[in-house]
């Protein structure tokens, strides 16, 4: 740990960057639904395949990784799984066919399912105590640079150059991140070891179990529209491939605006105070979304209000199952990426479902129950009184 100070200010970046690759890695094909459609001969519910499909090999490798991989050198590990993104995405511009593609998706992200959080237990690794909160909220800003400059980029490359080329960008801008991280995070850094005992303390719990509840219909919700905006937009307004990329824009800068909005006000407000404002944010945005189907203005604006939550409740439910349990957070963080994953591939199939029946209004109001259903959750773990001054 002693080399940790002299590295501690690019260790960070680099692990932010990584998160990048890995969001980028994971939303792709979400940016490029029509592309990869009419360049592989597939419907774009086949498409959208591509996400949910990966959603189920991320939630279960997730957990897992996390308990085979807990002794590993964190060096190594995050090192290697980036060494995996970069090839994997590289590969995936080469596929001849869709199954090709599929199948490196998942082999990818089964290896990348452990990155986003080990590189959250790394980070407590190498800064002091006092800047942990921020340095790991830092951290997860890869993943809203993702939404917020990743997508839209994709998008964007993948309308003028093809689906092959935005694969590529993705894989060089993985090379780069495993370079810095490499040169950037100390050796010999090494974590708490993930046992059978805590998974089955951690299954005993009601109170965590109603938490990781949250993250998958939050998820679910969310990604039964996000997976197909681009086709839905297109759809429902006529907007073309510019049009697309400026609403995924909106959705990813709202949604950094929302994590900036949230770290400010934590301290005083609480985890739960502000999971709660931001899930009704997440719900508001939806609703709008599904009863102004449609009109492209009134779909951006509810983009906007949607973004605003997105990437905050997010974060606020790491914060709460942290407090929660403070012994059992490796495994807790660990298990709300995996039910953060189920959710993406229950929202994307059930969308996919109804997109290809063409039912594409009522996409908006199924997610809008998803939502419901986990605001009222976020209501039923309000903290007791006498608790809420530590944890609320």
């Amino acid at each position: 740990m002693e080399n940790a100070p002299a590295a501690g200010r690019f260790a960070p970046t680099a692990l932010m960057l990584g998160n990048l690759v890995t969001g980028c890695s994971v939303l792709a094909p979400a940016g490029m639904l029509p592309e990869l459609s009419a360049g592989l001969g597939i419907t774009i519910h086949a498409a959208g395949l591509l996400i949910t499909f990966g959603a189920v090999t991320l939630c279960i490798g997730s957990p897992l990784t996390a308990w085979l991989t807990s002794r590993i050198e964190r060096r190594t590990l995050l090192t290697t799984t980036l060494a995996v993104f970069a090839l994997g995405n590289l590969a995936s511009a080469f596929a001849p066919d869709y199954a090709s593609l599929l199948v490196i998706r998942l082999v990818m992200l089964a290896v990348g399912a452990l990155y986003t959080p080990q590189a959250a237990g790394t980070a407590a690794l190498i800064v002091p105590a006092e800047r942990r909160g921020s340095t790991i909220a830092y951290i997860f800003l890869g993943w809203s640079l993702a939404a917020a400059v990743g997508l839209p980029l994709i998008t964007f490359i993948a309308s003028r150059y093809g689906w092959r080329v935005a694969y590529g960008g993705i894989g060089a801008l993985g090379c780069i991140s495993f370079l810095l991280l490499l040169l950037r995070l100390p050796a010999g850094l090494k974590g708490t070891p993930v046992d059978l005992k805590t998974w089955s303390d951690v299954g005993r719990s009601r109170s965590i179990l109603l938490l990781l509840a949250i993250t998958m219909l939050q998820m679910s919700g969310q990604f039964a529209v996000f997976t197909f905006m681009g086709p839905l937009l297109k759809k429902l307004t006529g907007a073309g491939p510019d049009a697309v990329g400026m609403v995924f824009a909106i959705y990813g800068i709202c949604g950094f605006l929302g994590v900036a909005i949230a770290t400010r006000i934590v301290d005083t407000w609480g985890p739960y105070r502000t999971s709660l404002l931001f899930t009704c944010l997440v719900l508001a945005g939806i609703t709008v979304w599904a009863l102004s189907a449609g009109t492209i203005a009134s779909m951006a604006i509810a983009v906007a209000i949607w973004g605003l939550g997105f990437a905050s409740t997010n974060s606020m439910q790491q914060v709460r199952l942290v407090a929660a349990a403070p012994p059992l957070a490796p495994a807790t963080v660990a298990l709300n990426t995996s039910v953060l994953y189920i959710g993406q591939a229950v929202g994307s199939a059930t969308g996919g479902l109804l997109f290809a029946r063409e039912l594409l209004h009522t996409i908006g109001f199924v997610a809008v129950g998803f939502v419901v259903l986990a605001l009222i959750l976020v209501v039923l773990t309000r903290p007791r009184p006498a608790a809420a001054a530590a944890s609320a």
